[in-house]
């Protein structure tokens, strides 16, 4: 199914990157590790080698939280390549302290958002002419409850790093459906799926240099192991019955964990004056205007 497909998959040195890159190189994809450690992307590529010597993968510089790297990755890409299949939004930051990017974002909204954003315009135009591609954009179970605070975005009116974590989430899904909106209307055969992993034990869990630890051990019973964390992200990236505007998580309790289906957000989460603002927002900030025609 993704057999010498171009699978881009950002943050795939570790966690649910890594894991995906892992299952996509083994069903014979063409994965790029779009990642800020070079170090670290060739260590992953190492990995997914020793256990599969045949591995089509590769590591290309992404940071995220500087759209001058956005571009610099995009325009690399599309000069290599002819086509894009699955472009995976994984990458993600969760709960640091108070810090800004290197364009004045708030930096889990410019990273897990913006950056994403604007790395999926920049690519449009390749995933436009790769018939039947598609964009995974992961959210999290933290988008509940979240909103988007556009009147301090950049966390200057006051900050707390959960909250600020929820808001980049909650703008992840209202993108991955706004876009697959845009999308039909504009006749484009790309689609655009959401998913999450629901809770899932990676290095997100870590609060700046601070790792998590006693955290991860205390609930490592509702934890669901990485394997079974990345298999939404699988399903929303390959399975053909999906029309687009889908989110995907676990199907257990709470969609904490289990197998991946169909999840329905509250009623309230896809407010369309909302996901509108959203989008002008991210265009003004990112300075990337989507091209649909």
């Amino acid at each position: 199914m993704v057999s010498n497909k171009t699978i881009i998959i950002t943050g795939a040195n570790s966690g649910i990157g890594l894991e995906a890159a892992k299952i996509f190189s083994n069903r014979e994809a063409h994965v790029i590790l779009a990642v800020r450690n070079l170090q670290k992307g060739e260590e992953a590529v190492k990995s997914i080698r020793q256990a599969n010597k045949g591995a089509k993968v590769e590591v290309m510089k992404l940071d995220l939280s500087d759209l001058e790297s956005v571009r610099a990755f995009s325009t690399e890409f599309i000069s290599r390549f002819s086509s894009l299949d699955i472009l995976v939004n994984n990458a993600g930051v969760m709960a640091p302290p108070y810090e800004k990017t290197v364009d004045g974002f708030e930096l889990q909204f410019g990273s897990n958002h913006l950056g994403h954003f604007a790395l999926t315009g920049l690519l449009l135009p390749l995933l436009k002419k790769t018939p039947k591609s598609r964009v995974v954009t992961l959210s999290s179970i933290a988008h509940r409850g979240a909103s988007i605070y556009f009147d301090n975005l950049d966390g200057s009116k006051g900050y707390k790093s959960m909250k600020f974590y929820g808001q980049s989430k909650l703008a992840n899904l209202l993108f991955a459906k706004e876009l697959d909106q845009r999308l039909k209307q504009h006749g484009v055969n790309t689609i655009s799926v959401a998913c999450h992993p629901g809770i899932t034990s990676t290095n997100l869990f870590k609060i700046g240099k601070k790792d998590l630890n006693i955290l991860k051990r205390l609930l490592k019973f509702f934890f669901q192991r990485v394997e079974m964390g990345v298999q939404p992200t699988i399903y929303a990236a390959t399975e053909e019955t999906l029309k687009g505007g889908e989110y995907i998580g676990p199907d257990g309790c709470g969609n904490r964990a289990g197998n991946p289906a169909i999840e329905t957000p509250a009623k309230t989460v896809y407010n369309e004056e909302t996901m509108d603002k959203l989008w002008e927002v991210s265009e003004t900030l990112t300075g990337v205007v989507y091209d649909f025609s």
